[in-house]
This record gives C-alpha cells, structure tokens and sequence, in this order.
C-alpha cells in the first residue's frame, strides 16, 4: 500500500501543478457526467397505475375528471346501445369543472364578547370569534367526507340509426335522464 502511495506522490511531483489541475477537473467533470447518467437509469420508473392524490395539481384533476368522463361515456355508450334502433353508438362528454373533495375535519369555534363603558358615558363592545379546523387524517391521508362530481357542460352523441325522429327522441331522452342535463346539453347526430 505504501509503495503505491509513494508511486502517486511521485508522479504528482513531477507533473506541473497546471497539469495535474486540468487533469482533476476532466476526471471530476466525467464523475459528476456519469453520476448523473447512473442516476437517472437507476431511479425508480413511475408506475402509471400508482397515483398520488394530491388536490393541489392540476394534472391529478385534469386526470380524475378524464377518468370520470370517460366512465360516463363507457356506460351511456352501453346504455344506448341497448335501445331499439339504434346501431353503433360513439358519445362525448366534457365535464365543467374538476370534482371536489370534502375533507373530514374537527372545527372549535369561540366567541368572546367584551363590554365596556368610559368615564363620559361612551360603551364599546367587543366581539372575539376564533376558529380552528384541524383536518381528521389516518395514517397521513385525509379523511373524505365526500366527493362532489363534476357538473356536465354538454354531450355529443354520434348515434346509426338517429336519422328515424322515434330513435332520436329515445337517445335525448334517455341521455338527459341518465346524465340529469337539460335537453338544451345534449346534441345527437346520426353517423356515416
């Protein structure tokens, strides 16, 4: 071990100061390239099925509202298929805004009321109110009350067979039953 410490004690003091600088930064620079090249293909990959819930991001809302859009679509699509005269069935949904998420919490409310008279007859009162609300979590998630849907902004249906006026009736009225939107909504079409 010695002898090798000696053989780079050696070779350093025979190499101009320069050298060895430039040396050590390119060997430096080609660790730091590769410690990031290592890390970066090591690193675990995100699971596409893994979601974090997180209500702040808007791609974890933009997500769950294509998720329940297309929930919808899927069902009301199977729906309408179902009925007499109509064929091949393709249905749009855009959704007006994101769902929201009632968190469980303990609320404490306080009130304190102050009163008090001066010397010339003035009275002032005072009125304190505090409130403190502590979202309820288990195990580091917060607990949902309830989750308020999206409200639906329009339907589109593409529809074989919505040329016969009977059909076309039966699909805007199942449509708006099913979904609860007004007719005014709700667009059908018959397809090629």
């Amino acid at each position: 071990m010695e002898t090798l410490i000696n053989k780079i004690k050696e070779y350093m003091s025979n190499m101009d100061n320069r050298k060895f600088i430039n040396k050590l930064l390119i060997i430096l620079t080609l660790t730091i390239f590769l410690l990031v090249l290592i890390n970066g293909s090591i690193s675990p990959k995100k699971d596409k099925g893994s979601k974090v819930i997180n209500p702040d991001l808007k791609e974890y809302n933009s997500e769950v509202q294509l998720d329940y859009s297309m929930f919808l679509e899927k069902r009301l699509t199977s729906i309408l298929g179902e009925l007499d005269g109509v064929g091949k069935v393709n249905v749009m949904i855009t959704l007006d805004d994101s769902s929201e998420k009632v968190p469980a919490a303990n609320t404490t409310k306080s009130t304190e009321t102050t009163s008090e008279s001066d010397s010339e007859g003035g009275t002032r009162k005072i009125i304190r109110e505090d409130e403190n609300i502590q979202l309820v979590n288990t195990s580091g998630d917060i607990v949902v009350l309830k989750e308020i849907n999206p409200n639906i902004k329009g339907v589109i249906v593409v529809a074989e067979g919505a040329e016969d006026g009977e059909v076309l009736e039966s699909i805007y009225e199942a449509v708006t039953t099913v979904l609860g939107v007004a007719s005014n909504k709700v667009q059908v079409f018959k397809s090629k």
